[in-house]
């Protein structure tokens, strides 16, 4: 049963990678997950690209499980010497865009919910969604879902961490900055230069440390992403735009980054785009964190920014491929992963329903 839903696993996982799903435009993606759960005679709904469902014998008494993964991609880079949109299998590598990031995942995940779907007595409900818009965060991904689905009590979240368990994920604070000078033509003196004045506002987002280290997270991490100043090449601008990108461990909440940066920050004008992507975290005696320990996973803290932003339970990322080849040139994920992704998943939900 187990070799026979990872066969058609990564059948499914190939027509994925074959049918273009950039985030908000997953319409035909959708209708292939929509065919498996028909396929398998399990009962699902969709809301927009959203598909999910719930095991067959779900009992409103018994805490949720929720398994959950994205089935939009990135638009390709330039790099690519393949195909992006085909599935083209090389030296035991599946290729293609979507194949690591999270098409592995999703397409595990769906086979192991598929074989615990019949089965009676769980410990846990399950309820898969298969989401939208992952990777733009998007209104209408998962966090649209979370007030159509059932109460959700725990999460795994698939993403590529190798099979080994993302216990702890940053968040994430984008922060449009502003730094005012004074206009002049350039042949001018200008004590006042907002591009100048830069300088050492930027020297300040390089040095500054923020004071609360995590031990599972590490410290926050703080990145001048953008500069944009100036239309003329004579005249001297008034202000200068920046936008910060900042990675939030799980001893700050969003809003006290907000405030700190508000507070010390030397910036005109610092604001935040949104404090919802905040980070997230499993505690290391969960269940699903033990099963996981008792299996050889190894634990450790993710940088990267998933779907666990929008959970307010407990959630775990876990999932097979590997996150450095996500968004690269010639994605790939070994069969082999798939392989080992799906059957790591079931053993270790064996060990917890």
């Amino acid at each position: 049963m187990i070799e026979q839903l990872t066969t058609e696993a990564i059948d499914l996982l190939k027509q994925l990678i074959e049918t273009q799903s950039f985030s908000s435009e997953e319409d035909n993606t959708a209708l292939l997950i929509e065919d498996w759960f028909t396929t398998h005679q399990i009962p699902f709904k969709r809301n927009k690209n959203n598909i999910w469902a719930t095991n067959k014998h779900f009992d409103e008494k018994k805490p949720t499980l929720l398994l959950n993964s994205h089935h939009d991609t990135v638009k390709p880079n330039n790099g690519y010497t393949k195909d992006p949109l085909k599935a083209i299998v090389e030296d035991g590598k599946l290729y293609g865009l979507g194949s690591n990031d999270a098409g592995g995942c999703l397409v595990s995940l769906i086979a192991t919910f598929t074989h615990f779907y019949k089965k009676k007595s769980l410990k846990y409900n399950l309820v898969i969604v298969a989401s939208a818009e992952e990777e733009s965060s998007g209104p209408n991904g998962l966090n649209s879902m979370l007030s159509i689905i059932p109460n959700v009590d725990v999460a795994i979240v698939g993403e590529p961490t190798l099979m080994n368990l993302a216990i702890a994920e940053k968040g994430l604070v984008v922060f449009d900055a502003k730094v005012k000078g004074t206009a002049s033509h350039a042949a001018h003196p200008n004590k006042d230069n907002a591009i100048y004045n830069t300088i050492d506002v930027l020297k300040w987002f390089q040095d500054y440390k923020f004071e609360k280290k995590s031990p599972v997270l590490g410290d926050v991490k703080m990145t001048v992403t953008q500069i944009n100043a100036g239309t003329q090449h004579n005249a001297v601008p008034s202000e200068v735009d920046l936008v910060v990108d900042v990675r939030v461990n799980d001893k700050y909440t969003n809003q006290e980054i907000a405030n700190i940066l508000n507070q010390k920050s030397p910036c005109t004008r610092i604001a935040p785009r949104s404090l919802r992507l905040n980070s997230s975290s499993i505690p290391i005696h969960h269940d699903l964190v033990k099963a996981g320990i008792a299996l050889g996973r190894e634990t450790y803290g993710s940088p990267t920014l998933s779907d666990q932003s929008v959970l307010s339970c407990p959630s775990l990322k876990l999932g097979p491929g590997d996150s450095t080849r996500s968004h690269t040139a010639d994605e790939f994920i070994y069969l082999t992963e798939i392989e080992e992704g799906i059957g790591i998943y079931i053993n270790l939900l064996n060990k917890v329903l």
